[in-house]
C-alpha cells in the first residue's frame, strides 16, 4: 500500500474511532507498523505528530457535543477522554482561543472541520527521518505571459479567486498549445497575508486585460518539491516540508522576494503533477541531493 493510503487509512480509523483511548501504538497495531516508523510517516505527512492530531480532532468532535445542553462538559470530557473537565477547557481554549462554556447560551459557534485532505507526495528516508522528496537545483530564467493579481491567504475565497484568474488566462490558450504553466507567488509587504501572484505561461498570448503581464523571471537557486493533485491543498504542508529540508539538508532561506514557484507538468490539467521551487542561499559547497 503506497505510503499516503496509508495515512489516508489512518485518519479515517482515527474519525471513526475517537471516543477510544487511541495511542501511538494502538494505531500503528492497526496498519501493521512499528510505532517508530509510523510516528515518522504520520509527522512527514500531515506536518503534526499522531497525538496533537487527535487531540485536534477530539477537540473537532466536542464542538457538536457542546451544543447538546444534556452534556455537561465534564460528560464530553469523559466521552472523548480528556480525563477532567479542566485539561478538556484548557485544551479548548489553547485550540480555539475561547472556553468551551462560550459556545452555550450564546451566538457564537464554530464550524467543525472535514478530515484533512493527505498531501501526495514522493518521501525519502535520511539518517532515519522521513521527510519530503527534495532537489538542489538552479530555477532557470523564463520570460512568461499571463494574469498578474493579488491575494489575501488570510481570507476564506482566495483559493477561488486563484482558480478565477488562472480560468481566465487557459480558456485564451489553445488546446494545441501544450507544456507546463507557472504560479509565482511573491509578498506585497512585509509580515502581511497578501500576495502577488502571478499565472503565466511560456507561450505568446494576449489578453484584453489590465491584470495581463509579461515578465522574465530570473535564475533562481532553489530546493524543489513535487507534489500531486489540486493546487490549493498542500496548506500548512509545504511549510512543514521546507523547515525540515532545512533541518536535514543545512541550508538556509534566501530572503527573495519570490516567495514559491508552482510549475505544473500540464498547463491544461491544474491537478496534473507539479513541483514547488523554493529560494535558498546558494552556498559554495552546495551540491545535488
Amino acid at each position: 500500500m503506497d505510503h499516503y493510503k496509508v495515512i489516508e487509512h489512518a485518519l479515517i480509523y482515527i474519525e471513526k474511532n475517537i471516543h477510544e483511548p487511541l495511542s501511538l501504538e494502538s494505531v500503528a497495531k492497526t496498519f501493521n507498523m512499528s510505532k517508530y516508523y509510523f510516528h515518522r510517516l504520520f509527522s512527514a505527512m500531515m506536518g503534526c505528530s499522531l497525538n496533537n492530531y487527535i487531540l485536534s480532532r477530539r477537540l473537532n468532535t466536542s464542538l457538536n457535543f457542546i451544543q447538546n445542553k444534556n452534556l455537561s462538559l465534564t460528560d464530553i470530557a469523559y466521552r472523548l477522554n480528556f480525563g477532567t473537565q479542566s485539561s478538556f477547557t484548557r485544551a479548548f481554549r489553547r485550540q480555539y482561543g475561547i472556553a468551551p462554556s462560550s459556545l452555550r447560551g450564546k451566538n457564537e459557534t464554530i464550524s467543525q472541520t472535514p478530515i484533512p485532505t493527505v498531501v501526495k507526495k514522493p518521501i525519502k528516508n535520511i539518517n532515519g527521518d522521513i521527510v519530503a522528496d527534495f532537489t538542489l537545483t538552479e530555477f532557470q530564467a523564463i520570460r512568461l505571459n499571463g494574469i498578474v493579481f493579488e491575494v489575501d491567504i488570510a481570507t476564506d475565497d482566495y483559493k477561488a479567486k486563484i482558480r478565477s484568474y488562472s480560468k481566465m488566462l487557459l480558456n485564451n490558450i489553445d488546446e494545441t498549445i501544450t507544456g507546463s504553466c507557472y504560479v509565482i507567488y511573491s509578498d506585497c509587504q512585509p509580515n502581511s497575508s497578501c500576495f502577488k501572484v502571478l499565472f503565466g505561461v511560456p507561450h505568446d498570448v494576449k489578453l484584453d486585460s489590465p491584470y495581463f503581464f509579461t515578465v522574465t523571471i530570473p535564475q533562481i537557486f532553489c530546493a524543489r518539491f513535487k507534489y500531486f493533485g489540486d493546487l490549493l491543498d498542500i496548506g500548512d504542508i509545504l511549510t512543514t516540508d521546507f523547515a525540515r529540508f532545512l533541518k536535514i539538508s543545512k541550508q538556509e532561506a534566501e530572503n527573495s522576494h519570490i516567495e514559491l514557484i508552482q510549475v505544473f507538468d500540464n498547463l491544461h490539467n491544474l491537478d496534473s503533477t507539479y513541483h514547488i521551487y523554493t529560494p535558498i542561499k546558494k552556498l559554495p559547497i552546495d551540491s545535488d541531493v
